[in-house]
């Protein structure tokens, strides 16, 4: 019930707040949420979460009872370029990647009360 992402192409930090807005949320609230969220990094989580998800339906478990119990956002490796500046003088740019882990777990449905 897992799924990971690694080497993504943008930074942790601007990651971290689309995966901050859907943890602790049932697969299928994280879906909607990640549907209109203005952000470039909404996509790729939401086709890492179906991923994770369609990996517990392979194991058994029952896509309507999955939650998501942990998404981690790390740091990845960093390319290092340069750009020219006036007086001779190179700048460093660093282009950072993330990598990002998605753990899902599943719940017992909630009994309606009469």
């Amino acid at each position: 019930m897992k799924a990971s992402l690694p080497n993504y192409r943008q930074s942790p930090r601007k990651v971290r707040l689309v995966t901050d807005a859907v943890k602790g949320k049932h697969v299928t609230d994280a879906a909607v949420v990640l549907s209109y969220m203005p952000k470039r990094a909404a996509e790729p989580i939401q086709k890492l979460i179906n991923s994770a998800a369609a990996n517990a339906v392979n194991l058994g478990a029952t896509a309507e009872n999955l939650v998501i119990k942990n998404i981690e956002v790390n740091k990845g490796f960093v390319l290092k370029r340069s750009m020219p500046r006036a007086m001779g003088v190179a700048k460093p740019i660093n282009k950072r990647t993330s990598h990002i882990d998605v753990t899902l777990a599943e719940v017992a449905p909630k009994s309606k009360k009469k």
